[in-house]
């Protein structure tokens, strides 16, 4: 009797046990549910949510390069104008600051994103060699960044140099491109920082704070 209520108890256990799983598929599976579950996220992303990796081509040539136009431009002009208090010598040295700054940056940009463009054409090429799937993303343009990075900078450093280019007191026109400087770098580094995911706020303080000791050093080193 012993015996036969032993055999009915494995039975029914063995009957409503599932089957053993080998450890690899176990795993397996565990990665499909991972991999799911990523390209699910990534679609909601790009269906309802924002797409930062998008902005990340001309945000990064575009708010840097405005932030560099302001604080290269305005300090420059300020330095100058620390030892010769003339309108024409502020003003011709904020712009050729906003020429050369320009050129560099574009070339600057140009080389960094042309040095991306050829990593990437050649992780295609081998890709291609090995009979993997290709990649259908678009490529880094050089010329468009080298364009944006340029413009971006021309479009910050004008700001400095349009608010005391033209103004005679030498005090009002200090206090003319601090003021509008300050409040330039408060905008666009919160817009910044809006677009990119980040805290407007702490964005812009953090940049406020770096463009006035730029034009704070540039205006005792030459006083």
């Amino acid at each position: 009797m012993a015996v036969q209520m032993k055999s009915s108890v494995h039975a029914t256990t063995t009957a409503t046990s599932p089957p053993p799983v080998a450890q690899g598929k176990k795993d397996d599976g565990r990665e499909v549910l991972a991999f799911v579950k990523i390209g699910v996220e990534e679609q909601d992303d790009a269906a309802g949510g924002v797409d930062y990796a998008g902005r990340a081509q001309w945000l990064r040539a575009a708010v840097p390069g405005v932030n560099d136009g302001l604080v290269s431009v305005a300090s420059l002009m300020i330095g100058v104008g620390a030892v010769n208090q003339s309108v024409k010598a502020m003003l011709v040295s904020g712009l050729a600051g906003l020429v050369a700054g320009a050129c560099s940056m574009a070339i600057g940009e140009f080389v960094s994103v042309h040095a991306q463009y050829d990593i990437e054409v050649s992780a295609r090429r081998l890709r291609r060699k090995r009979g993997l799937e290709e990649e259908h993303g678009q490529l880094p343009s050089p010329a468009k960044a080298a364009a944006a990075s340029a413009l971006a900078f021309a479009a910050g450093a004008a700001l400095p140099l349009l608010a005391g280019g033209f103004v005679h007191p030498w005090a009002v026109r200090v206090a003319a491109v601090c003021a509008v400087t300050t409040a330039a770098l408060a905008r666009f580094r919160a817009v910044g920082g809006a677009l990119g995911g980040t805290s407007p706020a702490r964005s812009g303080v953090r940049v406020l704070l770096g463009g006035w000791a730029a034009m704070a050093v540039c205006y005792s080193v030459l006083w």
